[in-house]
């Protein structure tokens, strides 16, 4: 009876023996994988901004002229192919002699891909949109234009190409629709091309 409670008191010990050894080990690698995940390199971690300027070539949908302009960006991926875009646009007529520029304030979400140092992306933007009509009339002052804000839509596509550490080039197409616009809504396009300080 005594040799069976020895033996059954020998097992007992060496199973909690046990079960603390795996639990120790468990906890070891649950460690280690956690120092091991600071350690990945920052293109696969989220948090990713950049902020960039743009130069811009366009057709108004209201001129027969092309339209020039300038324009600023910022990008923040909080998930590898999730991210915010936000934009302004300044968009001018080549004859200057209209007045007639379009400006736009975009934000919206954004999906991008990972290649290499190519990053396409497609992203969906709403906002508003300011038209500058050109001068037209006849008052004492002389000629006289309109200045009205519309809500806006728009998708874009583009690619963003990793030049170094801290630098993006940008190759960029855009499609907006302003609601509301008489008489049948307006929709320019945009072709953005520029560049961007990565932080990181």
């Amino acid at each position: 009876m005594r040799v069976s409670s020895s033996i059954t008191a020998a097992y007992r010990c060496r199973t909690t023996s046990a079960i603390s050894g795996v639990l120790i080990l468990i906890c070891f690698v649950g460690v280690a994988h956690r120092l091991y995940g600071q350690a990945e390199p920052t293109a696969t971690r989220p948090g990713n901004l950049q902020i960039g300027g743009t130069f811009i070539q366009g057709n108004s949908d209201y001129a027969t002229s092309s339209f020039r302009g300038f324009g600023f960006y910022s990008t923040f991926d909080f998930r590898y192919h999730l991210g915010l875009e936000t934009e302004f646009h300044q968009l001018n007529d080549s004859n200057s002699s209209q007045g007639i520029y379009e400006r736009t304030y975009e934000v919206g979400p954004r999906f991008v891909l990972h290649h290499r140092r190519f990053q396409p992306y497609v992203r969906a933007m709403g906002g508003r949109g300011v038209f500058n009509y050109p001068a037209v009339g006849n008052q004492s002052t002389g000629r006289f234009g309109a200045n009205l804000a519309y809500n806006i839509v728009a998708g874009g596509t583009g690619l963003d190409y990793r030049f170094s550490r801290s630098i993006n080039f940008r190759a960029d197409y855009e499609y907006q629709y302003w609601i509301g616009f008489q008489p049948h809504g307006l929709t320019p396009t945009l072709m953005n091309f520029g560049a961007a300080y990565h932080f990181h």
